[in-house]
């Protein structure tokens, strides 16, 4: 057993300690916000936070976070009223949304260590993170608006 703390919660784990911490949030403890994109760590659509850093999940085994807090996207705020993504919403990031629970963490963490980005700082924080659907822009204005200084939506 392993013992992790995910979302403020200590969970008791029955799984390997090289399985990836993706896999013991989907299939283990049923978190399925936090997508399986690439298995690479290239995509971000796996990207929780570990002890507040954005983290890439697909790759990272559950032996080298014992001890540390994970979030996942269920456990940024339950009730969906983080500033990330209430701008997310705002801005009608969205497209097919499959990388957004990857997004919102990455801006999520940056917005923790750095409270007023400018466009490189979000475009340097963002740059692992794809989207199929190429709302970058929107990705863009909504991180400017949860951190405080709105850029027009579109």
């Amino acid at each position: 057993m392993i013992a992790l703390t995910i979302n403020g919660q200590v969970q008791h784990l029955d799984v390997e300690p090289d399985t990836p911490l993706l896999w013991a949030l989907r299939d283990t403890l049923k978190l399925t916000g936090t997508k399986y994109g690439c298995g690479q760590a290239l995509c971000g659509a796996c990207t929780v936070h570990v002890d507040g850093e954005a983290t890439r999940s697909c790759v990272l085994p559950v032996s080298a976070v014992v001890g540390r807090k994970i979030t996942t996207i269920e456990g940024l705020d339950p009730t969906g009223d983080h500033p990330v993504q209430k701008a997310w919403i705002a801005h009608d990031v969205p497209q097919c949304g499959y990388c957004q629970s990857g997004q919102i963490m990455s801006a999520a963490a940056l917005l923790a260590r750095n409270p007023k980005p400018t466009d490189a700082d979000i475009d340097s924080a963002m740059a692992g993170n794809i989207c199929r659907c190429g709302t970058y822009n929107d990705i863009r204005a909504a991180i400017h608006t949860a951190a405080g200084h709105a850029k027009k939506a579109g």
